[in-house]
């Protein structure tokens, strides 16, 4: 859930990539989850006009509520439509947005969103990027993304990230983190929470982040009541790789 420094989750990726349209390099723009306050969040960062792509790890409302938020600034700019943003997500995903909406079964969305419904391993394409889904273990249909793209010091080069989105320790995440630069995982339970199957721990993430041979792992999705120090020192005892816990603003260039 958000907190008092920060909104609920989302993640800006970004790189730079030419536009077959326009045969013009520029800035491509996609996020991953777009949490409750996350929207209003992004325009310190960007110009929300030019999104070009949100993919949603799953449908709990911490991880796409602000949806809506996107919608209205699509549909109702005051130049006109600012015209349809992929949206990809879990199977139902359009459903789950016209029930945060209040919508009619009749809306379509159709001028503000391309909706798509994702499959474990399906990978899609965003300009120079391309994210691949891959399932995870939670409480929903659930995805985490391995992320490909030009180095931000040299295009020339391929990098790769992952994000876990909301999962337990699992196979597919387990190979979603082999080899990646950067590991974003969340972290929503500690060693206290007993549940399993609903999040990982500072320990389980590190854990992942070990077997994957991981270049460097940024523990996110820390509930507000939980100190960080806590989620780090369990990670710690497992992981003496580079490590810090995400906040908002923080920036991570490869």
């Amino acid at each position: 859930m958000s907190g008092p420094h920060s909104s609920a989750s989302c993640y800006l990726v970004q790189a730079r990539g030419v536009d077959p349209q326009t045969g013009l390099e520029r800035q491509y723009n996609v996020v991953m989850d777009l949490g409750p306050g996350s929207f209003g969040m992004l325009w310190r960062y960007m110009d929300v006009r030019k999104l070009d792509a949100v993919f949603l790890s799953h449908c709990h409302a911490d991880h796409m509520g602000d949806i809506v938020s996107l919608h209205v600034h699509r549909r109702w700019y005051p130049t006109g439509n600012l015209g349809p943003v992929l949206l990809a997500g879990p199977p139902g995903v359009m459903e789950r947005v016209r029930g945060i909406d209040g919508a009619s079964p009749e809306e379509t969305y159709a001028g503000e969103f391309t909706a798509l419904e994702l499959s474990d391993g399906q990978a899609v394409q965003v300009g120079p990027l391309t994210f691949t889904a891959y399932a995870a273990r939670h409480t929903v249909p659930a995805f985490g993304f391995r992320v490909s793209g030009p180095s931000e010091g040299d295009p020339s080069k391929q990098v790769e990230m992952a994000y876990t989105g909301d999962t337990d320790t699992c196979g597919r995440i387990e190979e979603m983190a082999q080899g990646v630069s950067l590991l974003l995982s969340e972290a929503g339970f500690t060693a206290a929470d007993e549940p399993r199957g609903i999040h990982l721990t500072g320990q389980r993430a590190a854990l992942i982040a070990k077997k994957a041979d991981v270049g460097a792992l940024v523990l996110t999705h820390i509930q507000p009541w939980t100190d960080p120090h806590t989620v780090m020192e369990e990670a710690r005892g497992h992981w003496d790789g580079a490590i810090s816990t995400a906040y908002a603003g923080a920036t991570y260039s490869l």
